[in-house]
Formats: C-alpha cells, sequence, structure tokens
C-alpha cells in the first residue's frame, strides 16, 4: 500500500510517499480501506518531534480515516499512534462509528477529533449551563467552529466568536455568533467586557496560548472559567495568578483530547449525536477544500502558516 510516512523530524519537507506493506489487524481491530485522512495541528507538531513523537521511525503520520470495510461498511475511526496517512488502516472496533450516507469524508472527519474537542470542551470540561456567555478563540479554525455552532445548540446566551482578519469574523458570525472580534490581546480585554456589557464571560475556550490566554482571565464573570486546549502560537500558556482567581470565583484549566480516547464510553455516542445533528442540518463542519494524497506537503504547509479554516484533510 502507499502511506506518507517520515524518516526524520523536520516540517512537511521531510515527509514521503512510500510503498509499505499493508496492516495487520489484530484483537478487535478493523481494517479500512481509506478513501479519506484527517489532518490535524497536531500531525505538523509531531513531524516536528515537539508532539508525542514517535519511539521508531520512520513513521506513518495520521490519526483519522475514514473508508470502507471488506464487508462494505462505511466507517469513520481513529489509529491510535499513527497509520491513517495511507491507503489502508488498522482501527480499533471501539474507536469506530458507522457514518450515515449523507454525510461526506470530510464532514465525518471533522467530527472526530475536532468534533469530540469541542463536544468535551462545552460538556465536560466547561459544563457549559443555558443562558451563559461563550468566548471562542480561533472561531473560524476547525474546533472554533464547531465550538460557535455546539454553544448555540447547547444552550448559550450569547457566543462571542475571536479571530485573527475579517474574512474569520465574517464567517463565525455566519455560524451563529452573535458578536465577532479581533484577536488583537492589547485590545481583547475592553472588545470582550464592551461585547458583554461590562458583565464578563462565563466560559473562555482558548486554543492560541501566550497574551491572549492570559488576558482571557481579565474578562471573566463571577464563577468564569476559562479553558485552554492549545498552544498554537507556540508562545507557552504561562502562569495564572490565584489571587486574581479567587477575587471572582474564577478557575483555569487545561483540556487534551487524550483522556477522551482511552475512555470508549465516551467516545461513540458524541461523534453519533453529532452525526444526528449534521443529518438533520443543525450543525455545520467547516470543511477546507480537500488535498489530494500527494499534496500533504502543501496541506500541512497551509496549516501551519494558518491559511485554512475548519477541517483539512487528504483525498486517498
Amino acid at each position: 500500500m502507499r502511506a506518507i510516512r517520515f524518516h526524520q523530524p523536520g516540517g512537511p519537507e521531510v515527509l514521503t510517499v512510500d510503498e509499505v506493506a499493508d496492516p495487520v489487524p489484530t484483537g478487535d481491530q478493523l481494517l479500512i480501506n481509506v478513501t479519506a485522512s484527517g489532518v490535524n495541528y497536531a500531525d505538523i507538531e509531531r513531524v516536528a518531534g515537539v508532539y508525542d513523537p514517535p519511539k521508531v521511525l520512520p513513521h506513518i503520520l495520521g490519526g483519522e480515516v475514514v473508508g470502507r470495510t471488506a464487508d462494505g461498511r462505511r466507517i469513520a475511526g481513529l489509529t491510535r499512534g499513527g497509520g491513517g496517512y495511507a491507503t489502508r488502516a488498522a482501527v480499533e472496533a471501539h474507536h469506530a462509528v458507522e457514518v450515515p450516507d449523507p454525510i461526506d469524508d470530510g464532514q465525518a472527519l471533522a467530527v472526530l477529533v475536532q468534533g469530540l474537542t469541542a463536544w468535551h470542551l462545552l460538556r465536560s470540561a466547561a459544563r457549559l449551563t443555558e443562558g451563559e456567555t461563550v468566548v471562542v478563540h480561533a472561531a473560524a479554525g476547525g474546533v472554533g467552529s464547531l465550538l460557535v455552532q455546539l454553544a448555540r445548540h447547547f444552550g448559550a446566551g450569547r457566543v462571542i466568536a475571536v479571530a485573527s482578519t475579517p474574512e474569520k469574523r465574517e464567517l463565525a458570525l455566519k455560524l451563529g455568533a452573535d458578536v465577532a472580534i479581533d484577536a488583537d490581546p492589547d485590545t481583547y480585554v475592553d472588545r470582550v467586557l464592551a461585547a458583554t456589557g461590562g458583565a464578563g464571560a462565563d466560559v473562555v475556550l482558548d486554543a492560541n496560548a501566550g497574551p491572549i490566554l492570559a488576558a482571557a482571565v481579565e474578562v471573566l464573570a463571577p464563577f468564569g472559567r476559562v479553558y485552554s486546549y492549545g498552544d498554537a502560537g507556540n508562545e507557552g500558556r504561562g502562569l495564572v495568578d490565584p489571587e486574581k482567581l479567587a477575587e471572582r470565583n474564577a478557575a483555569v484549566g487545561g483540556f487534551w483530547i487524550g483522556p477522551v480516547l482511552n475512555r470508549p464510553e465516551i467516545f461513540a455516542g458524541p461523534v453519533a449525536d453529532m452525526f444526528g445533528l449534521i443529518t438533520s442540518g443543525a450543525l455545520n463542519p467547516l470543511v477546507s477544500a480537500e488535498y489530494p494524497f500527494d499534496e500533504v506537503k502543501r496541506a500541512l504547509t497551509d496549516m501551519r502558516e494558518r491559511r485554512t479554516t475548519g477541517k483539512v484533510w487528504l483525498r486517498i
């Protein structure tokens, strides 16, 4: 089979398309004939060697696939530890969900890692309650665009989108945000407080870290929560003064999808629910243009340079 691998750490330029042996399923694994593979920012960091680097090289990149089993079932699933950027992949049965026919490959991929992240940020981490005000950073990204829509679906009273360009802010408004503001950390506090009438936000969800994460603490309402789930700006998460939190009975937390994937009972249900929301028209995953398999370097470069919006994926 054909697979995309890297033989040494580096940027997207180190990726190669190689001929390798088919995976051999073990235990309850399913062998998938892959039609599409999802691209995530973690893939860029894994190639660079800064996030969960593989113990053995060369390594097949990728963790999300859509395809068909030998008996014809259309499956979306996760390949833990890599192996998704390939024409065939082995998927654990408990990390596989059947895909309804109306949902295309890009939409199905969007609700795996990114959809589960958005779902559990709102439900399991921040524990959003009806009527609360939610601020979503990077609101036009793969996770952010789903957060905007799911926050509205879960009963948020007000959704404030934060994005870096006018085009991305307009997109967030179309997805259901009430207000969209610039991501400049120097004006962030004033803009959020203005958008909330001075009341502040109940929930802030951040993927960027750096100065805007520090500023988010300043806009929290009493009992407000900030959740950090990424460091896309590579500026670090910094330290938070507990005194500032105590003044508002506020909290700062972190979120990573890994522990969710280790609990199969909270994987399939949310994915199936999001498939249902897509089919009913209540959820519209933002899907970037697909990239051909052989143009994986361009796909990862475009994502790294923030030229993409929504889910990035490879057509196998």
